[in-house]
């Protein structure tokens, strides 16, 4: 009989097959789980119910997803005194944990510290790795894998082809995560702890977005009973970005994460106007939270009157000079307007507990309450601090000339007062015609009147379009949590685009966040980011250029055409490739190319939709490009997409946007003389 020849990869496929039994037990663990007799109500059956609901979702095994990717093997017992002769242990490396019966780990969370050096550990560095295994898949089948003796001195360094075939695979649907591709300096920034901000400064395809939401992932793993009780929150620009992203978190296990846009987390009221740039402009500067206060506590006025409150048959007097050291003492103690007010009236029968006192009686906290509640102290509590509402308040501010001028004095000027008042003033709340940038106003205004729920951790992507109010909307949300603040100034393409991120976190409350500047493209291809640089001493001029490391240069081309019929066959040539297809153009012209892909009989989505196997083409406005990627990108009249902009800085950052969405390839089509930035 002939001896059976080693087969490496029929072992790990075995091992596959394993933990693959391994997790669909844990979930059959999970679905078995009896809690009749466990739950001492109706509230706790029912909380109990749902957690072993998202349990049993979090133990889904995706058949397209590797279960795992990568294996270590240490020459010693992790955390031993690596003694000589200490039998090293073998762990694979995947999106989340999985056990055997017994509890011995057949997968090892991606997360976990054992895991960390299959991110970090190099030739130079080996962090007592003998071998490091990538493994190749096509769907969900294990077809090949890779080895690293990273302790072997005689191997020499090597670039993992299974790595870059897994960064450059074709992209359809939503975004995936980079579990299996995350490199040393993104690592660092996904494990760095729960107490600090970050901000990473990320060019185009450097992978900011997909670290931020890694660093989620990670610290829900490190952190997460403390982030159960405090929450994490995903802030994007757009909705369409927001679905674009959202498949990434569950893919990894985790499923409690809220996602919004700014617009979501402030709004108050229903946005039915817009504002044009320059009012925008003034909105949106953080000089309108002084005026906003001052506006505010203009309502409360210094009493001039005793109150004299009856009780039975004596009446207790408090008054106007001691009612105005309560007043002065609570202003100068910069609480919250709400909450000032609700603690007046007790200070008020406070003053008058203590003639009581004075005079003989023994009064508890019940009459102290009885006071508050007395009329006399309650009709002087609505004369010197009367109830506002946020709305109202900002709807006068934004109405009423003299009052915004009152307010605004030495901080906006004539000219910035009137571009934001209302040319016609709004009869009411429910009538006016709010702005974006009104209901960051009226969030603001409510929280200086009552303060905002605060989250453990806030993820803000593409942070550098926000105005500085916007930026003071999204800390709020975290004044006792920490942030990641993610974004690239080169991609700033609003009038109020910050201009540096010190200045950003100032506003943010975030002061003392650490920078970090990703400058390694592992998404666009190097003829790509090239080109788009060009355009970098004009938009960003002290930006640090990203460096592509893709060792394959992908496609690309600059096409003069003659219509739109041109553009068209520029998508059928993309299309032919496996991935998906971006058609960019400026927002004006999509109707026209819109009509012109119906009448050449291929279908298309809109931003956002996801592609699947027979529609692989997406026409999206350049105005809603930020974010998104796609294997191939045919992008329509450059000089259009810098003209449908305010102003020539703006459009060409737009520009910039446009030209770097490709992963493998871009065409860029023109009939109108292309910008001459673009050289």
């Amino acid at each position: 009989m002939s001896t059976p020849v080693d087969d490496p990869l029929a072992r790990e496929r075995s091992h596959l097959a394993a933990s693959r039994a391994a997790l669909r037990a844990m979930r059959e663990d999970v679905e078995a789980l009896d809690i009749s007799d466990v739950s001492a109500n109706w509230v706790n059956a029912q909380v109990l119910a749902r957690q072993i609901e998202e349990r049993v979702k979090a133990l889904a095994d995706l058949s397209d997803t590797p279960l795992f990717f990568g294996r270590l093997d240490y020459l010693h017992a992790p955390g031993s005194d690596r003694a000589e002769g200490a039998d090293g242990e073998r762990f694979y490396i995947g999106r989340r944990h999985v056990h055997d019966h017994d509890g011995d780990p057949m997968v090892i969370d991606w997360r976990a510290p054992v895991s960390q050096p299959f991110y970090r550990a190099s030739k130079k560095h080996p962090m007592d790795i003998a071998l490091r295994r990538r493994f190749g898949y096509t769907g969900g089948d294990l077809t090949a894998y890779e080895d690293e003796h990273l302790s072997d001195p005689g191997e020499a360094a090597r670039t993992s082809k299974l790595l870059q075939q897994e960064i450059e695979r074709p992209r359809v649907g939503p975004m995936r995560d980079i579990v299996a591709t995350i490199q040393p300096e993104q690592d660092e920034i996904v494990r760095s702890g729960l107490s600090g901000t970050v901000c990473v400064q990320g060019g185009p395809g450097t992978g900011k977005t997909a670290v931020g939401l890694h660093r989620v992932a990670y610290l829900l793993y490190a952190h997460r009973e403390r982030l159960a009780r405090t929450g994490t929150l995903v802030i994007g620009p757009n909705r369409s970005f927001l679905h674009y992203i959202e498949q990434v978190l569950p893919a990894l296990g985790e499923l409690t994460v809220q996602q919004a846009t700014v617009e979501d987390l402030v709004a108050h009221v229903e946005i039915k106007g817009t504002d044009d740039a320059t009012a925008a402009v003034v909105k949106g500067d953080a000089r309108m939270a002084e005026v906003l206060r001052r506006a505010l506590y203009s309502h409360v006025t210094l009493p001039t009157e005793p109150v004299v409150v009856v009780r039975g048959s004596r009446r207790w007097r408090v008054p106007a000079y001691e009612l105005e050291a309560i007043v002065r003492e609570l202003l100068d103690r910069d609480i919250r307007y709400g909450a000032a007010r609700e603690a007046l009236p007790q200070r008020i029968a406070h003053a008058v507990l203590v003639q009581m006192e004075r005079s003989g009686e023994a009064p508890d906290d019940r009459v102290q309450d009885a006071v508050a509640r007395n009329s006399a102290v309650k009709a002087a509590v609505k004369a010197i601090w009367p109830a506002v509402d946020p709305a109202k308040l900002v709807l006068r501010l934004l109405s009423d000339a003299e009052f915004l001028a009152a307010h605004a004095d030495g901080l906006l000027d004539a000219d910035e007062q009137k571009a934001i008042l209302w040319a016609k003033p709004a009869r009411s709340v429910k009538s006016a015609r709010w702005s974006t940038a009104d209901a960051v106003l009226i969030d603001e205004a409510t929280d200086l009147v009552q303060r905002t729920h605060s989250l453990g951790h806030v993820v803000l992507d593409e942070a550098q379009d926000l105005s500085p109010m916007q930026y003071r909307a999204v800390g709020r949300r975290c004044t006792t949590g920490s942030a990641t603040v993610l974004g690239d100034l080169a991609q700033g393409t609003t009038p109020w685009a910050t201009r540096s991120w010190q200045e950003a976190l100032a506003h943010l409350g975030k002061q003392d966040a650490v920078i970090e500047e990703l400058t390694a493209g592992f998404r666009v291809p190097t003829d790509v980011i090239t080109y788009a640089s060009r355009l970098l001493p004009h938009i960003a001029p002290g930006l640090t250029p990203v460096v592509s490391i893709r060792e394959n240069p992908g496609h690309f081309e600059v096409r003069r055409v003659s219509g739109t019929d041109d553009v068209v066959a520029a998508c059928r040539e993309s299309l032919r490739h496996e991935g998906s297809t971006g058609l960019i153009a400026a927002d004006a012209r999509v109707p026209e190319l819109a009509a012109a892909l119906t009448a050449a009989g291929i279908p298309y989505l809109g931003p956002g939709e996801e592609t699947t196997r027979d529609t692989r083409l997406t026409l999206v406005p350049a105005s809603l490009a930020k974010g998104l990627e796609y294997d191939y990108v045919v992008l329509d009249e450059p000089s259009a997409v810098v003209d449908g902009e305010p102003d020539e800085r703006t459009g060409l950052r737009r520009l910039y946007v446009a030209l770097t969405r490709a992963v493998s390839g871009l065409t860029v089509t023109h009939a109108a003389p292309l910008p001459e930035q673009l050289g």
